[in-house]
């Protein structure tokens, strides 16, 4: 795995890394507008005016921008500095942000770091391991370290309330996340990536343990659920395994009833 434990040094090698990795990140987020549509209009479905949505992993803010855009008010957690500073320069006042990770317990979390692709730096040395080594991740080189605090979403829930949605993308960690829950939300939505499908059933094992729940997948960069229904974890799981071998990603979407 191409990784290393050393912090990165503020070199200007570094800092330019860090700028292409922006650079490449708003471009794939914000590059193509209908995406934000599209965003928009999967939300629409799920949050109405007023109600309150955690963006937990908010990266470069552009599912934050959506939620807002719909009526909801934000709490964006991101723990990589370089976003951080983005979203702290950018995002609208009224959004809380947090500079966090979010696991099972508070703490301290360490982000191996991607400086060129930074889309996919992570906390979880366990997801590192399943997709390092797959053609997706081939070009992928984790080449520095972050060290941040750590809390939790009964923590964030304690501070700012019971969300009606809370979105999870965390490269891996989504499990560690959902272990850091004790009470239901509403909806709830986890990305999963094929490589690492065991993150994924781990993840409807904690949702189905946290109450009676039905789920869905949207596949990709789209506003439809792919199946035509609603599925009980387990057998969420099992249509997973069946659906994914296309190797495309997406977001797992629970509603509790």
């Amino acid at each position: 795995m191409n990784r290393t434990s050393r912090a990165a040094a503020a070199t200007p090698t570094a800092r330019l890394r860090g700028a292409t990795g922006l650079a490449r990140s708003l471009a794939i987020y914000y590059g193509m507008p209908w995406r934000a549509r599209t965003l928009r209009r999967l939300y629409r479905g799920i949050i109405g005016p007023g109600d309150l949505a955690f963006d937990v992993g908010a990266h470069v803010g552009n599912r934050t921008r959506a939620l807002r855009a719909v009526g909801a008010r934000v709490v964006a957690v991101e723990p990589q500095a370089l976003f951080h500073r983005w979203l702290s320069a950018t995002l609208p006042r009224d959004v809380v942000l947090h500079r966090a990770g979010i696991g099972a317990s508070a703490g301290k979390l360490e982000l191996a770091v991607s400086r060129r692709h930074p889309t996919v730096s992570s906390g979880s040395a366990d997801w590192l391991g399943d997709v390092a080594d797959t053609p997706t991740f081939a070009g992928v080189a984790w080449d520095a370290t972050e060290t941040v605090e750590q809390t939790t979403l009964d923590a964030l829930i304690a501070i700012h309330g019971r969300p009606r949605f809370c979105k999870i993308d965390v490269e891996g960690m989504e499990p560690e996340v959902l272990a850091g829950l004790t009470q239901s939300i509403p909806w709830i939505a986890v990305e999963y990536v094929p490589a690492a499908l065991n993150r994924a059933r781990a993840c409807l094992e904690r949702l189905a343990a946290l109450g009676e729940c039905r789920v869905n997948a949207v596949r990709g960069e789209t506003d439809r659920f792919d199946w035509q229904e609603w599925l009980p974890p387990r057998a969420a799981a099992e249509r997973l395994a069946a659906t994914a071998a296309d190797g495309r990603p997406g977001d797992l979407y629970a509603r509790f009833v």
